[in-house]
């Protein structure tokens, strides 16, 4: 995988606030909601910005109620178009006792990016 260059759809950063790889673009870090320019233009392009979510799926784990406890880990996978992995993190691990619930969400959101550079060829 090849990082874009400043300026181009899919440059990151990281966020000053959680310290999250983030898109170049954003004016809310997506991971902890903060804001991250307060300028007139992106303020507004915020708010106009049409955003789409093609993905989003939401399940429940319940640990049964007799039994010790379990762990857990919540990995994500992304692969291209060829298959091959492009990155791969996980996501957060715990623990649950018996009886707990836990429910995980997985949204993908997709966006225009401001400024209309096109996607790298």
């Amino acid at each position: 995988m090849s990082s874009p260059r400043p300026g181009m759809a899919g440059a990151t950063r990281t966020c000053p606030h959680c310290k999250a790889t983030i898109l170049e673009s954003a004016a809310v870090c997506p991971a902890c909601r903060h804001h991250l320019r307060f300028d007139e233009a992106s303020l507004a392009a915020a708010r106009t910005a049409q955003t789409v979510v093609p993905l989003k799926v939401e399940g429940s784990v319940r640990h049964p109620a007799d039994g010790g406890p379990w762990e857990y880990s919540v990995v994500m996978s992304i692969r291209n178009d060829r298959g091959e992995e492009v990155t791969r993190q996980v996501v957060g691990v715990g623990a649950m006792q018996p009886g707990e619930q836990r429910t995980f969400t997985l949204s993908v959101e997709m966006f225009p990016r401001p400024g209309g550079r096109g996607p790298r060829r």
